[in-house]
C-alpha cells in the first residue's frame, strides 16, 4: 500500500493504518531497533511502541515520507531504551562504541537550544558530503552498523571504512568548530 493511502487510514483512525505500516514497514523498524538494542524481544517492543507512537502523531502530524517518520520514532525509542538500560553499566555493543565515537567530536549537548542547533548543523555537514561518504557515516552513526557489515556492502576492507570514518568525523569537528559549534 502506498504511503499516503497509510497515512490516510491514520487520518482515519482506521486501524488497520497500524497493520499496514507493520506489513510495510516492520522489518525495517526492526533492523534499527536490533542495531541499537541486540535483543529481538526489546527490539520488538520498540517496533510496537512505534506503531502506537504514530497512531497518536498522526494526526495531527503529516509525515512527508513515511519510512523517515517510523524509522526516527524507533530510532528514538531504542536509544531512550538503551539509555535506561545502561545508565549503570556501559557494555561493548555497537551502540556504545557508535556514541562514544560520535562524542569525541560533538561532547555532549545539555540544552535544547545547543541540541537544536548541533542537529541543524550536522543536517548541514551532510549535505555538503560526498554520497558514498554520506551512506557510510549514516550507516554507522544513524542505523548503527559495526564497520565489518559496512565493508561488506562496499566490498572494501574493515580497515579502509574505519579510516573512512575517523576522516569523516575530523571533518565533522573540524566543520563544527568553524561554525563556533
Amino acid at each position: 500500500m502506498e504511503d499516503e493511502r497509510i497515512i490516510e487510514l491514520y487520518f482515519a483512525r482506521d486501524d488497520s493504518a497500524i497493520t499496514e505500516s507493520s506489513e510495510k514497514y516492520g522489518p525495517y523498524c526492526s533492523s534499527i531497533a536490533l542495531n541499537i538494542l541486540n535483543s529481538r524481544e526489546d527490539s520488538e517492543e520498540c517496533v510496537n511502541d512505534t506503531w502506537l507512537r504514530a497512531w497518536n502523531a498522526i494526526p495531527p502530524a503529516r509525515p512527508l515520507r513515511l519510512s523517515i517518520f517510523l524509522g526516527r520514532i524507533t530510532r528514538n525509542l531504542a536509544l531512550d531504551r538503551y539509555r535506561s538500560e545502561n545508565s549503570q553499566k556501559h557494555r561493548d555493543s555497537q551502540t556504545a562504541l557508535c556514541l562514544d565515537e560520535l562524542s569525541e567530536c560533538i561532547g555532549k549537548e545539555e540544552h535544547i537550544e545547543d541540541q537544536l542547533i548541533l542537529k541543524d548543523q550536522i543536517e548541514r555537514f551532510l549535505r555538503v558530503l560526498p554520497s558514498r561518504e554520506k551512506d557510510i557515516f549514516l550507516y554507522r552513526y544513524w542505523y548503527f552498523l559495526s564497520a565489518k557489515e559496512i565493508a561488506e556492502r562496499y566490498k572494501i576492507s574493515e580497515a579502509a571504512i574505519k579510516m573512512k570514518l575517523m576522516r569523516t568525523r575530523k571533518k565533522l569537528q573540524e566543520f563544527l568548530d568553524k561554525e563556533g559549534v
